[in-house]
């Protein structure tokens, strides 16, 4: 990471950001937009922006949902290849923006407590949506790259000689942000579009960081304390209607930056005409569902021409500008929680309710009861409803298979390109280059 760079988290010049101006801490209104500043960042660029450059197009191209067309310098080939170098300009720019993320996030962090101006009630809200967002970025980093540095300051000098801690390690300090987050945080939503993190929103990290981390009763615990929040949360028994900002089973999503604006993941994937101009869903994944899932009819739409078929994800309808915004990205949405907790529930030997959980999706879904029993088939029904629950959202394919060690075996023959080291994305060279504390390099880079 260059040491005179605004994109890296390490910063030896004092930022010319209002950030770290003691003055912005003063100000309750001014120390709101410097945190939500950050929203806006992490919406339009780098791991979560819903651009063809983010992980819901990149991953999906990176595993079985995509196939990247157009020209050449599409930005996709090289993640539909596997031909990814530690020069690729994607992973300088996952890695630059979501620490220049975290800095900013720090710098919340240290600005409001040094703040004499603040009220306590007002200090523990920007903390605690800072904590938030410091174990959010870290927790994609640590999935995409492994061991990576978990920056909890801005000292420049610390920053410019770290080292990379340990997976294990990682996962500990984001449970541990995200508990004193939860300590901070309102249970309510300000503003009601579900656009600011809260004290659920924390649950719903924390549940999945218990699950990628093995903590299965936690996990369960936590996906059940938002299962239980009825009034405010529940399946939409419509599943054209899950995408819409109003959706009941919305826990999070990314505000649009205009009003009338709607997500940057329908400009990518629709297309009305043939070839596609960008990209387009797999047929083995489009082929995988049941005639009769509802999801099949209603999240994916063909496209013909006279001699072929294409398909292009259709869970968000709006390409356009509407009158009013109709859709948002959605981070973290109600069935994911009952697909953790049916996971973390099967992993304690409870196989009867991981299948209640499991079959709660399946029906909305339309489709009958899974016909799984044992641990195992249990455990591979849950994989393949995450496969058609989650395609093409913030990279859950790659992580899902990865985590169920068969990125290999659903890979290998599918891609000519993949390599079993392609289970990480290689540590930016100029970040190696700049501080060799990082080194060294994933494998097969």
């Amino acid at each position: 990471m260059a040491a005179n760079s605004c994109d890296s988290f390490v910063e030896v010049d004092q930022p010319k950001s209002q950030l770290v101006s003691t003055i912005v801490f003063e100000d309750y209104g001014t120390a709101t937009a410097a945190l939500t500043d950050i929203y806006s960042k992490i919406r339009d660029k780098g791991i979560l922006t819903g651009t063809n450059t983010g992980i819901s197009n990149q991953l999906g191209n990176y595993t079985d949902e995509i196939i990247p067309y157009g020209t050449p310098s599409n930005p996709s080939l090289n993640f539909y290849t596997n031909s990814i170098l530690p020069s690729t300009p994607a992973i300088a720019e996952y890695w630059n923006s979501a620490y220049n993320s975290i800095y900013a996030a720090n710098s919340v962090i240290e600005g409001t407590h040094k703040s004499n101006a603040l009220s306590i009630e007002q200090k523990n809200l920007l903390t605690g949506e800072a904590l938030f967002i410091r174990a959010f970025l870290h927790f994609y980093l640590v999935n995409l790259y492994g061991d990576v540095p978990y920056i909890a300051q801005t000292d420049y000098r610390k920053n410019s000689t770290v080292t990379r801690d340990p997976v294990k390690t990682i996962y500990n300090n984001i449970i541990s942000d995200l508990t004193e987050s939860i300590a901070m945080l309102p249970a309510s939503y300000s503003p009601t579009e579900r656009s600011r993190p809260n004290k659920l929103v924390a649950r719903a990290l924390l549940a999945r960081t218990y699950l990628f981390a093995g903590f299965f009763p936690e996990a369960a615990n936590e996906a059940s304390s938002l299962l239980n929040q009825t009034p405010l949360f529940s399946l939409e028994e419509n599943t054209a209607d899950v995408f819409l900002i109003a959706s009941k089973e919305t826990i999070w999503q990314l505000q649009s930056q205009t009003s009338g604006q709607n997500t940057q993941e329908a400009e990518v994937f629709i297309f009305q005409s043939g070839p596609p101009p960008l990209v387009a869903l797999n047929n083995a994944l489009v082929n995988s569902f049941a005639d009769n899932d509802l999801r099949k009819s209603n999240w994916i739409k063909a496209v013909y021409d006279e001699n072929s078929i294409w398909y292009h994800p259709y869970k968000y309808k709006e390409k356009n500008f509407t009158s009013v915004s109709k859709e948002y990205s959605i981070v973290f949405r109600l069935a994911e929680q009952y697909l953790i907790r049916a996971e973390a529930r099967v992993q304690q030997g409870d196989l009867l309710g991981a299948k209640e959980d499991l079959n709660r999706i399946r029906h909305r879904a339309g489709l009958s009861d899974t016909y799984a029993v044992t641990k195992e088939e249990i455990l591979e029904a849950i994989l393949n409803e995450r496969r058609w629950e989650f395609f093409t959202e913030q990279g859950h394919r790659f992580f899902d298979l990865k985590r169920f060690n068969k990125l290999d075996q659903q890979l290998s023959s599918l891609k000519p390109g993949w390599n079993p080291t392609d289970n990480l994305l290689p540590i930016p060279q100029s970040e190696l280059s700049t501080n060799p504390n990082l080194r060294p390099q994933n494998p097969g880079y």
